[in-house]
């Protein structure tokens, strides 16, 4: 490394550790300072505690209920982090983040080997600030996680297939796509790297690493499925033994329900097979305003049958092919293809970066960012429109001054680096964006986001010896609850949930009281003697003792709050 060439300081290893700590505070700042935010967050995090207060860890719960939406290694580590820190704050965060840095790492590593550092810098740095990879890699769910393995997954693979042949790595490469199986049922995605090595071995393509011995190969194969079957033969032979009907049900789905018919028959997210095309072009800012240029680049090298970009560009194709076929579809589906991305992108960036167009386009992005934020935040301020008032009713008011405190200094950023530096503008932006967003906005938002303040007001109103029964309550609800409570089950109907809810309170009523969403009370309870609690992640919020329930009334709705109201 000594002797790499630096890309602006006089040291490629100085520039290696400012980059390091960047990278660290883009990614890492707030964390410690919120609870866990819906849509899928608060669940993670709520299977993970239970994990660690029951120590159930085969069969995942959600409060009474079976978890058997994901496989376990997602919380397994979450867990893992709370022994660490002792902190659930900072341990629901921490696999997102190692996720984050190790693939910024392991693109840097990868594109050093294949190329140079300078490349090599600018092509993480590029990744790190992409929008959509450090909005996701700053969110506590799977997809994250399973964008680190599947990197590590591609980096074993890539290793022995282009910098080969080492059978170590390409074993290295099968065991991780197996972890992400684990994770995430498509994280077998890792080995569609095979199929272009296929191709360029047919065509006798450069810079390829030739590889003989069948039986390696089945070796290495065989390692994807060790951590597949020391999650999945402990599960079955319990679910075997015990004959327990849930742990039947549970395994059912988890192995079919959840990955096979999910791809095929999804019950939701439908989007036209064009969806990922936009995401690409929106999500993928600043990166893809590369893309114009890129690509004739790419084509021209392709002609020369260069191996070390048909890999990494094949393989995202396939990624982008894949999720297309599906009907359901969501953003972070392809979050996976975005450091394959830009490691392609690695040999075009030095040049790239110096042509006007494209520092014109990133300076544009830069400002108009900037100046909508700016002006965005002084007319709430100011005039008070209409959808500034739609947004405060779920957003802390003080939302505006963040949103202008980050578009002022955007402008003040675009002032000083102008169309010239505007790749180090759009840094800069990024930094003060997160960095912001996270030391200031995730303390000012979190109380509404993580329905905290809804669950303290909720036990200050029982007080501190009465029992609270969640009714059509959601994961972040029981998360944050305080004190004695009970539920009626998650997704059971709601009219069942209810009446099971008011028989519970009818058999002690001094004791007990009900904490309900309004729509799940439909006209069975007199608001009149109700107390309203809140409102939280746009929902509204009661408790109830016995004397406001109408005698004999049931809800007639039977409809449960979709996950995805989120």
């Amino acid at each position: 490394m000594s002797h790499a060439r630096p890309l602006w300081l006089r040291s490629a290893s100085w520039e290696l550790l400012l980059f390091g700590v960047f990278a660290l505070l883009l990614l890492g700042a707030g964390i410690g300072l919120r609870d866990p935010w819906p849509s899928d967050e608060p669940r993670f995090a709520l299977v993970a505690r239970l994990m660690v207060e029951h120590g159930q860890w085969l069969f995942p719960h959600r409060g009474a209920e079976l978890y058997p939406d994901k496989p376990p290694v997602f919380m397994w580590l979450q867990a893992l982090g709370y022994f660490i820190t002792g902190s659930w704050r900072v341990a629901f965060m921490l696999p997102s983040l190692a996720a984050g840095l190790g693939a910024l790492a392991l693109t840097y590593d990868l594109a050093r080997r294949l190329w140079n550092h300078r490349s090599a810098l600018l092509a993480t740095a590029t990744l790190l600030v992409t929008i959509h990879f450090t909005y996701q890699m700053r969110n506590a769910q799977i997809d994250p996680l399973l964008l680190g393995w599947v990197t590590l997954a591609n980096y074993g693979l890539l290793r022995h297939l282009l910098l080969g042949p080492s059978w170590r790595w390409f074993a290295v490469g099968c065991f991780f796509a197996g972890v992400g199986v684990a994770t995430k049922g498509v994280g077998v995605i890792a080995l569609l790297m095979l199929i272009p090595y296929a191709v360029v071995c047919r065509g006798r393509w450069q810079h390829i690493a030739w590889s003989s011995g069948g039986w390696r190969w089945a070796g290495g194969l065989a390692m994807f499925l060790v951590p597949i079957l020391a999650w999945l033969l402990p599960m079955l032979l319990v679910a075997h033994a015990d004959g327990d009907p849930q742990h039947a049900e549970y395994v059912q789905n988890i192995l079919f329900g959840q990955t096979v018919h999910r791809y095929a028959a999804p019950s939701g997210h439908f989007h036209s097979p064009f969806y990922f095309i936009g995401i690409i072009l929106i999500d993928w800012l600043p990166l893809s305003l590369l893309l114009p240029w890129a690509l004739p680049a790419w084509w021209r090298r392709l002609k020369r049958r260069d191996a070390r970009l048909l890999l990494p560009l094949g393989w995202v194709v396939l990624i982008l092919l894949f999720f297309s076929i599906s009907p359901g579809k969501r953003d972070v589906y392809i979050l996976p293809a975005l450091p394959m991305t830009a490691l392609a992108l690695a040999p075009l960036l030095p040049g790239l970066l110096r042509k006007r167009g494209i520092r014109v386009l990133i300076f544009a992005l830069t400002g108009l960012m900037s100046a909508g934020l700016t002006a965005a935040a002084t007319l709430a301020l100011t005039r008070h429109p209409s959808w500034a008032a739609q947004f405060e009713q779920s957003l802390d008011p003080r939302i505006w001054w963040l949103l202008l405190s980050i578009g002022l200094a955007g402008l003040v950023i675009v002032a000083l680096t102008r169309v010239r530096r505007a790749a180090i503008g759009w840094l800069a932006f990024a930094g003060v964006l997160w960095g912001l967003y996270g030391l200031w906005g995730y303390p000012m938002l979190n109380g509404d986001r993580s329905a905290r303040d809804v669950m303290q007001h909720a036990r200050v109103i029982a007080g501190p010896q009465a029992t609270i029964g969640l009714l059509a309550w959601k994961e972040q609800n029981l998360l944050m609850a305080q004190g004695p409570t009970v539920e009626f089950g998650f997704l059971k109907p709601w009219p069942q949930q209810y009446a099971d809810a008011i028989a519970w309170q009818g058999a002690e009523p001094l004791q007990r009281w009900i904490f309900s969403l309004d729509v799940a009370m439909g006209q069975c309870v007199d608001r009149r003697k109700a107390t309203y609690v809140g409102h939280a992640n746009r929902r509204e919020w009661w408790m109830f003792k016995v004397d406001a329930v109408l005698p004999g009334c049931v809800p007639h709705s039977d409809d449960n709050d979709s996950d995805a109201a989120d």
